[in-house]
């Protein structure tokens, strides 16, 4: 296997490999990684879809690409994803899954169209007191100090972040700006996750940085991501012949270890209460999801609380089985071992009432019922005591929503503190008193919020208790590799197997994970394509240094004299264009005062 990029391989169709026909796949679990593992090994391996099989715990596909009605409680979604331009390996996915929307059109032609003609941004990003403006401005607000941080992070080696915490890293300047205010809510980083991963963010998305606070950078789906991705892409498996095996739990799967060489030989399940399996051979092949974030996820309702769930968790304990096999299979207890520090709430509203509604326009300055762009994003109260954040997507959601209604997720970071409204932990709030919670940041009167909270809304809440476990700091190996050396027939796949090309906690890691599984595993002849090489390009990290200095121009340290010299060198040069071009100097910088001296450069 080996990445590329550009349209000769983009556009390239592989030739099947050897043996690809004698081959048959087992994929453990029914998330994205999988349902993208099955589909290329379909589509460029040639694999036929009958030699496919993907076993799943639960009742649906999709793992935490999800969206439903529970007939009791009302519609949920634990979580978003926000989609880029960028995500090669997704796009290169969903060019091939035809749309269940649009006749004749792919997922991906329907999303592209779909952006084209309402592209995203928010028109207000951040609120205070209540639903007011936060004043932020769109700026960054990073001091000397706290730009020097971020530029000795994003030039620091891995080696040199292993095991770091972000509050070690970076000082109070950066983390009282208003860029880590946008950044972690956006991304969902707290100070105590990984150095390491904030880096790896910074370098994959630094041609986003000036869209960060309008989140013009984003694209989102028609619908919540199970109906306008799972579901199309399911659909299509199964018309290739792949079969789905629901209700069935991966205990363990049995290893021939020999130096040089591995080869899983036995899948361990349970189903319908009976203990099963398969033996594998080498040309057997098996891709096993390892770690979940939504494990153990508890749904409470109206008038129930979710339930921080402790318990045994399979998917986690798959993977401890499948560690102790092997130094190389990863340590799963660094991401799994610290519930307090890896779980946050959400909770999906359902308005009932037509007064909610003119809040959230008025915050969003969009009507909600127009079918296009809402809030574009989130929306953060930055003085929520559990720091909320919520949004309004496109409506309906849900095909099978009501027209008078409007879907609202939200989530908040700060679970076990008191909130502002309702002086109790988001952890231990029902869904009637977490909707009072949001109704008071919107703007609410609040004399109107307990009416409203019972009779205007239906709110179902979920915790997770492993929704940002993959971003414990973590070391080299803490993570199995997508094929382990000496590995014959096996991958590991999703949010917890290494890929060094991309970030996780994006639905394009879990794509291109699969896709690393089966280019590798059947030697496709085409290459994985390269992560899209901003951090490389230098006009992407002037704009991205112009947007952090908020417009704020170079400044340069020592005598006149000096300063005049090197402004006269670069007036002619194409490193004076590129710094004008971006706004690090001014038109009229390279005739003597663009670049400052005042020494503080």
């Amino acid at each position: 296997m080996y990445y590329s990029n550009g349209n000769y391989e983009a556009f390239a169709r592989p030739r099947k490999p050897a043996g690809a026909d004698r081959k048959t796949a087992w994929f453990v679990g029914a998330g994205l990684a999988s349902l993208a593992g099955a589909a290329f090994l379909v589509r460029d391996a040639q694999v036929p879809g009958e030699r496919i099989t993907i076993l799943e715990r639960l009742k649906l596909p999709g793992g935490a690409l999800d969206g439903i009605k529970e007939p009791k409680k009302g519609f949920v979604i634990r979580g978003g994803r926000e989609l880029e331009d960028h995500m090669e390996c997704l796009w290169d996915l969903f060019r091939s899954v035809p749309s269940l929307e649009v006749e004749g059109a792919s997922v991906l032609d329907e999303f592209y169209w779909l952006n084209k003609d309402d592209p995203n941004s928010s028109l207000q990003r951040v609120t205070e007191r209540q639903g007011q403006d936060a004043g932020t401005d769109g700026l960054f607000a990073l001091n000397d100090r706290a730009q020097k941080d971020l530029v000795k992070i994003f030039l620091a080696s891995r080696g040199e972040l292993e095991g770091k915490r972000i509050n070690e890293v970076f000082g109070r300047d950066f983390l009282m700006s208003n860029f880590w205010l946008y950044w972690r809510t956006m991304f969902a980083f707290e100070e105590w996750h990984s150095a390491l991963e904030m880096k790896l963010y910074l370098h994959r998305f630094v041609h986003h940085v000036g869209g960060l606070p309008d989140l013009s950078a984003l694209k989102f789906t028609k619908y919540n991501q199970y109906e306008s991705m799972v579901l199309p892409l399911t659909r299509w498996l199964m018309d290739q012949g792949v079969t789905f095996r629901f209700g069935t739990e991966v205990t363990d799967i049995d290893f021939d270890l020999a130096p040089g060489r591995k080869l899983a030989t036995r899948i361990h399940w349970t189903a319908d209460g009976q203990d099963g399996g398969v033996d594998l051979g080498e040309d057997d092949l098996v891709c096993a999801t390892i770690g979940s974030l939504t494990e153990n996820s508890d749904n409470g309702d109206h008038h129930t609380a979710a339930r921080l769930d402790e318990g045994p968790a399979p998917a986690w304990d798959l993977w401890r089985r499948i560690a102790a096999k092997d130094p190389s299979f990863g340590r799963p207890e660094v991401f799994c071992g610290n519930i307090q520090e890896s779980k946050w709430e959400s909770a999906t509203v359902t308005t009932l009432d037509p007064r909610i509604p003119r809040h959230i326009q008025k915050i969003a300055k969009r009507d909600p019922f127009s079918g296009k762009v809402v809030t574009g994003g989130i929306v953060t109260a930055r003085d929520s005591s559990w720091l909320m954040s919520w949004t309004v997507n496109r409506q309906p959601h849900f095909k099978q929503q009501p027209p008078d209604q409007i879907v609202v997720w939200l989530y908040s970071l700060f679970v076990d503190r008191p909130g502002d409204y309702v002086r109790k932990p988001m952890q231990e709030c029902t869904g009637a008193e977490i909707t009072q919670e949001w109704l008071y940041h919107l703007g609410v009167p609040v004399d109107e919020i307990p009416e409203l909270a019972e009779t205007g809304a239906r709110c179902v809440p979920v915790m997770m208790p492993y929704v940002t476990a993959f971003f414990a700091p973590r070391r080299a190996g803490d993570r199995p590799d997508v094929v382990p050396e000496g590995a014959v027939n096996f991958a590991f796949i999703g949010q917890f197997a290494e890929t060094t090309r991309d970030t996780i906690f994006t639905t394009e890691y879990s794509v291109r994970t699969g896709m690393e599984a089966a280019y590798r595993l059947l030697d496709v002849e085409r290459g994985v394509p390269e992560v899209f090489n901003s951090t490389y390009d230098v006009r992407a990290l002037l704009a991205a240094t112009s947007r952090l200095r908020d417009g704020a121009e170079l400044t340069l340290p020592g005598p006149e004299f000096v300063r005049k010299r090197l402004l006269h060198r670069l007036e002619s040069t194409q490193i004076g264009a590129l710094l004008e071009e971006f706004d690090l100097l001014k038109d009229d910088g390279l005739k003597g005062d663009g670049l400052k001296g005042d020494g503080s450069g």
